[in-house]
């Protein structure tokens, strides 16, 4: 089956994760975000790798099959880091994931994310604690206190996984990296003041390809 643009119908037919949080200047998000009473504050980064941000989507294939997108960026310039897509993404390849991006980009100081099973399990907790790495979780039933992923988790969906009808994850994971490539390298960021992540904050590496999938 040919890859196809997703018509408006099939839309009752997909689930999101946060994604569908009405979402618009990041401002009034992290305004509201402080008046929620966070534990974690969510405050700006302003060096690369302070603060990494996750978080899962959920969408499904034409044929109904359900996958995960696991969406990492970095908070101080928004860039994306990877999507990684699979029909399962557990604790265990979450750790993979991420052992590969600090292989690429080192470690950060920090990952915000909810308290979903993979980032509450002692697998997680434990590898990161033996990392430095300070776990900043935001309170249950509040995505506007990870504003930053959720915002980039709105347009993903909109430009990516609401715009196409996808038969195979191939599929889904050619039209990502493309996307992806174009969103960190290219695209004018309104909040950055209209200039794209790498260029707004650029990292020191000596890594080709960053914005590739990263295999697992």
């Amino acid at each position: 089956m040919d890859l196809q643009p997703r018509a408006t119908e099939h839309g009752a037919r997909r689930h999101h994760s946060h994604a569908e949080v009405g979402l618009g200047r990041l401002a009034p998000l992290l305004a509201a975000a402080k008046n929620g009473g966070i534990t974690e504050q969510l405050d700006l980064a302003y060096e690369v790798n302070r603060c990494w941000a996750l978080d899962f989507v959920h969408d499904a294939l034409y044929c109904g099959r359900t996958f995960r997108t696991l969406n990492v960026i970095d908070e101080a310039n928004r860039e994306c880091l990877t999507i990684e897509v699979g029909t399962s993404i557990p604790s265990v390849r979450l750790i993979r994931v991420l052992d590969r991006l600090i292989d690429c980009y080192g470690a950060p100081e920090a990952i915000r994310c909810d308290k979903g099973p993979e980032m509450c399990s002692q697998a997680f907790t434990d590898w990161a604690a033996d990392r430095g790495i300070h776990i900043r979780y935001i309170q249950p039933g509040k995505p506007n206190q990870n504003a930053f992923i959720e915002r980039f988790n709105r347009t993903y969906c909109t430009e990516v996984l609401d715009a196409y009808l996808f038969s195979t994850l191939e599929q889904v994971r050619a039209i990502t990296d493309r996307w992806l490539r174009d969103d960190n390298e290219y695209r004018p960021h309104a909040s950055l003041g209209d200039i794209p992540p790498v260029q707004f904050l650029p990292r020191l590496t000596t890594v080709q390809n960053l914005y590739q999938r990263v295999p697992t």
